[in-house]
């Protein structure tokens, strides 16, 4: 399977494959990175890029399925979180100049269930400062994110970034919040599914 494939399979689809061990953690993590590196660099939607220590969280990850140990949910599935939820050793900065070197000590709980799942962290997701604005998945430390369907377009906001990075390709899910339709709005304006519990 060409790799560029595998990145438009649905995560359903793509779990699929690693359980069957038709394609490798590594493999996956790699496609996604591949796309990272290529589409990135003008959508902006990853902003604080983790993609050697994703590496080899994914041949961690192969060894784990390679020993027939038990896996979470998400086991291989490359992600990317949010700029507003906190992560351990990570850069998280709210969209905010104040906290653009902020290094957390501990994981948001949404990151916490996300690693004991199996997922494998990418990146962080850009978004609007401290998450509000009406219209843009903009702020000071990142600038805007474009929408991959047309780059003179606003991917929806708050979590507009998730929005446009998980249309392009570029990771298997991403998480977002929603309180006014910050995880809808970006699913309905790049053209992919958002679910809000």
């Amino acid at each position: 399977m060409d790799l560029t494939d595998l990145c438009w399979l649905s995560a359903v689809e793509q779990k699929a494959l690693l359980d069957r061990r038709d394609v490798g953690v590594l493999e996956m993590v790699d496609a996604h990175i591949e796309r990272i590196d290529r589409h990135n660099p003008i959508l902006n939607a990853f902003v604080t890029l983790r993609l050697e220590e994703a590496r080899e969280e994914a041949k961690s990850a192969d060894a784990v399925i390679a020993n027939a140990a038990a896996a979470g949910v998400l086991h291989g599935l490359p992600i990317g979180v949010k700029d507003y939820f906190q992560t351990k050793g990570l850069r998280t900065t709210f969209g905010c100049v104040a906290f653009k070197k902020h290094v957390p000590d501990f994981d948001h709980l949404v990151v916490e269930r996300e690693k004991a799942a199996g997922a494998i962290i990418l990146s962080k997701l850009n978004t609007p400062e401290f998450t509000m604005a009406i219209n843009t998945c903009s702020n000071p430390v990142f600038g805007p994110t474009r929408n991959p369907w047309n780059l003179d377009l606003c991917p929806g906001v708050s979590s507009g970034a998730s929005g446009a990075a998980l249309a392009a390709g570029l990771c298997s899910l991403a998480d977002g919040s929603d309180i006014g339709g910050s995880v809808r709005n970006p699913a309905a304006w790049c053209n992919i599914v958002g679910l809000r519990p």
